[in-house]
Order: structure tokens, then sequence, then C-alpha cells
């Protein structure tokens, strides 16, 4: 039959388990792979040994048999260990995916009383892998990296190519505008300033935020007295910088430009779920002899995109 004969939840009907799969696959926008950033972690033992674990964590498995087949839900509750076999005279990389094996498609387990879904090892994968080297139905997890003669694996040999199914992502666009003029920034020994009237913007920061795109424009940002050769950046909270923009005018009186900075940076740990300060500076650089402030005619403009990978 072309047409699943009722819509998933009709009142009455009979739907297959490959109906629930297609249902699966259409909620996951058919990606596959995790469901969260810290989900199906692979780590060394607690006392490194012949196994490593694998964390709590759901994710989505397209199966790949068939191309209507669907994809799975699959989900893991407690540290599961699984072995990784010792090398001999020369290294080898192994790959831990999490397999699906339905008998609907593929193999002779028994639903009923076999594991479908299991964590398996493939044994002797490229250095480089990423992605499960054949067609079996499964998403990977880790690529374990064994120097030759070794049988405990620790963190240094697990290389995580997990790969979120959806990530999440948040944008967010705030602007600013100083009441009065600030405190000049002159010198020529690159030390920073803030903007005395442009206090920045305090950014709600994620909890499963791995990574920040931020730009902030500046718009009639005024330059006075002599050329201004110096930067601009923007710190976010204590540790993370924005990369600078040199600015150089070569220009002498009062007058206006438009300037820009963005960078990409990494959330730490200790900032998810916490707030930061996102606020712009800036420093006059050797030969610098002019000034910069901005004041009630200008405007600053941030635009900061959250995102979320495995981690």
């Amino acid at each position: 039959m072309a047409l699943f004969p009722a819509p998933i939840l009709t009142d009455g009907a009979t739907h297959s388990a490959q109906q629930f799969r297609m249902l699966v696959r259409d909620l996951a926008r058919g990606a596959e792979g995790i469901t969260q950033g810290t989900d199906l972690k692979v780590t060394q033992l607690s006392t490194p040994g012949t196994s490593v674990q694998v964390g709590d964590g759901s994710g989505v498995v397209r199966g790949r048999v068939n191309p209507f087949q669907g994809t799975y839900s699959v989900c893991n509750i407690g540290a599961v260990s699984v072995p990784i076999a010792a090398t001999g005279g020369s290294g080898r990389s192994d790959m831990v995916i999490l397999r699906v094996e339905d008998p609907e498609y593929e193999g002779s387990l028994n639903p009923e009383v076999d594991q479908i879904d299991y964590f398996q090892v493939i044994s002797g994968v490229s250095s480089s892998a990423t992605t499960i080297p054949d067609g079996r139905t499964g998403i990977p997890l880790a690529r374990i990296d064994i120097p030759a003669s070794t049988s405990t694996i620790t963190n240094a040999m697990i290389k995580d190519i997990r790969v979120i199914a959806n990530p999440r992502r948040e944008t967010r666009q705030l602007t600013q505008s100083p009441t009065a003029a600030s405190t000049a920034i002159t010198g020529s020994t690159l030390v920073y300033s803030y903007f005395s009237t442009a206090p920045g913007w305090n950014i709600a920061i994620p909890s499963w935020a791995t990574t920040v795109r931020a730009k902030i424009d500046v718009a009639g940002l005024r330059l006075l007295v002599n050329p201004f050769y110096g930067v601009l950046r923007a710190t976010l909270g204590a540790s993370l910088t924005l990369q600078a923009t040199t600015l150089d005018d070569n220009q002498s009186g009062t007058r206006r430009i438009n300037s820009l900075v963005a960078d990409t940076l990494t959330i730490p740990d200790a900032y998810r779920g916490t707030t930061q300060l996102l606020r712009l500076q800036g420093a006059g650089a050797t030969g610098n002899t002019g000034q910069m402030q901005v004041d009630a005619a200008a405007t600053l403009v941030a635009q900061v995109e959250f995102e979320e990978a495995a981690r």
C-alpha cells in the first residue's frame, strides 16, 4: 500500500512500527545524532583499563537499509562499559558506534529477547575517520586511536566524533545609544579603556551553549584632533576577548567613522547558565596622537549567536 491507511494517533486505527519510525524521522527533520551536547559521551573508565564507558543520553538513528525504514529513537541510562581489544606491534584505530540492527530489515535478532540497539566497536578504521565506514545503521560516538602494544585506554586516545542531530541556536540583537560624550581614549601604548558612557550589555549565556559568534557595530564613532591610530575590541566576561579591529584614519579635526568588531569564541564551562558583560573598548597604538570617543550621536549594535555542539 502506497499510503499509510491512517495518520498517527487516529482513534481506533492500528499503526505499524515503520509508521512510528517515519514520525520520528519527520520530527528529527531527517537528521541523526545525539540529542544534546553531553549525550552518549565516550570516556575512559574511572580507573583506565581495557574498556571505555559510554555515558547517559539519547539520540536518533536513521535507518540505512531501506529509504523508508524511518528513524529510531535510542536512549541509554547509566554508564555502559565497552571492551576495546589490545594492540600488537602496530597501532590501530577503532570506532565506537551505537548500532541498531532491526530484524525487519537485516539480521536475525529477536526483539522479544535480544538487544536490538547496542554499542559496537568497528576495529581498524582510518585514523582520520569520523563517519561509519560502511552502510550499517548506527551513529558514531568516538574513535579510539590506540598506540602499538597498548591495552589500557585513556582519554588521550579518545577522539570525540559525536554530532548533535538538531543543535540548538539562539540569536539576539541589542542596541545602545550613549547619552553623553565618553571620556576620550588617547595614548600610544596600547592600554585598553572602556567607553565610559557605553556600559555594554549583560548577556545571559544558555546552559547548552558551546560557541558564541559576536559582532558589535559602531556607527558614528567620534575621532578628534590629530590622526588616530589604534584598535577597537570587546570583552565578554572576564576571560573572553573579541579580536581587535585596527583604526587608522590619517585625518585631523573632528570626524566620524563607522567600525565593527567580531569573533567566534568557545564558551567556557563556567560561563554556561550565567550572565556575562559584553562591552566595547579601545586603545591608541604606537604613533597615535588622536582621540576617540562615543557620544549621543553614536549608536552601538551588538549581535550574538549561541550554538550547541557535542562536549
